[in-house]
């Protein structure tokens, strides 16, 4: 499996690949991705052409990648959401010719590309299909940072935004967003827009810039849940909709709170200082902080039930059998009365 970046480097230097799959749950990596092959391509970007494979079937897709160009030099396909390469069987409107893509995925056209984005944590890798595309193709890791990377990315984006954060803007950045690349990437834009370009944020400004979209951002949703209120989540959560935020990022950020919780509450139980579990979970004291004062309002198994709950409607949602904006608000509404139980 090759590292995202070296993948991103390898397409602006050297020559495309017959086949790409992407595989992992972290959004930003594959529309970075995306946007690397639009802007390698050019002009040429305008004739790539993008599929659903939850309602285009394989075969058509290998139709178009077998025929020659004709306007451009190579072809290039990206197909979404290869419900084929998993343990379920899903139910789609379409069928998959498999033995159609094995014979491609052995024998590519030397003129095309097909690049393919699994946004999932794995594969079945019992599966035929899935070990020859592990065999053949150039397979990106997409799965989400770990939280020891967190302010080498974080400093990344701050870069490319040519602005800058204080130690403690950061530190207080870090622990409100964790390590979600999706969310990271639209606060600094945002924070960008509000200093300009050269400036640097402080603790005092970050805030003022969270506040200031309270009704806007991610964490506040996250804070309406655990505070009890729904009809506030609700309204947030409708109002991110409209400023076209995913709601698979909302539900990252709420599983990533969540998680904190019920380590924190593990490891108090058994009798770990909050210095020890900030070194074991790599995490600022602020975050080991803000989690404890929360933990005393679930149990246990509360937690693992929300933490299901959470990754169930991740797992609706990518496949398809579930409208996002229906699933979300569900998932809502029994977070919120999970809340309001505070064990004896």
């Amino acid at each position: 499996m090759i590292a995202f970046q070296e993948a991103v480097k390898r397409l602006k230097t050297g020559e495309l690949a017959p086949l790409y799959l992407l595989l992992g749950t972290e959004y930003y990596f594959m529309e970075q991705f995306k946007r690397a092959l639009f802007e390698r391509l050019g002009d040429d970007s305008e004739n790539i052409n993008e599929f659903d494979l939850r309602e285009i079937s394989i075969q058509q897709v290998i139709n178009d990648l077998e025929t020659l160009p004709f306007f451009t030099d190579r072809n290039v396909s990206i197909g979404e959401n290869p419900v084929f390469l998993l343990g379920t069987n899903e139910k789609i409107p379409v069928s998959h010719d498999l033995a159609t893509f094995e014979a491609y995925i052995k024998n590519p056209a030397p003129y095309s590309t097909f690049i393919l984005l699994a946004p999932y944590e794995k594969l079945d890798k019992r599966k035929k299909i899935v070990k020859l595309l592990l065999k053949h193709a150039q397979v990106i890791d997409c799965q989400p940072i770990k939280g020891h990377t967190l302010r080498k990315w974080v400093e990344q984006l701050l870069k490319a935004q040519n602005i800058q954060m204080t130690e403690k803007a950061l530190l207080r950045f870090e622990a409100e967003f964790g390590p979600n690349l999706h969310l990271l990437q639209k606060e600094i834009e945002k924070m960008a827009h509000y200093i300009g370009e050269g400036g640097t944020i402080d603790e005092e400004q970050l805030m003022e810039i969270m506040s200031s979209s309270v009704e806007q951002t991610a964490i506040e949703l996250a804070d309406s849940v655990l505070n009890n209120n729904l009809p506030k989540a609700i309204k947030i959560y409708q109002q991110l909709i409209k400023l076209n935020e995913d709601p698979i990022a909302m539900i990252a950020l709420l599983s990533y709170q969540f998680r904190t919780i019920l380590q924190v509450k593990l490891l108090a139980e058994k009798g770990v200082s909050q210095q020890q579990m900030a070194r074991m979970m790599k995490a600022h004291p602020f975050v080991i902080k803000k989690a404890a004062e929360r933990m005393h309002r679930y149990d246990k198994e509360t937690l693992y039930t929300i933490m299901n709950e959470l990754a169930e409607t991740d797992h609706l949602i990518k496949r398809g059998k579930m409208q996002k904006e229906i699933a979300f608000e569900i998932l809502l509404y029994r977070l919120v009365k999970h809340s309001q139980s505070t064990p004896s």
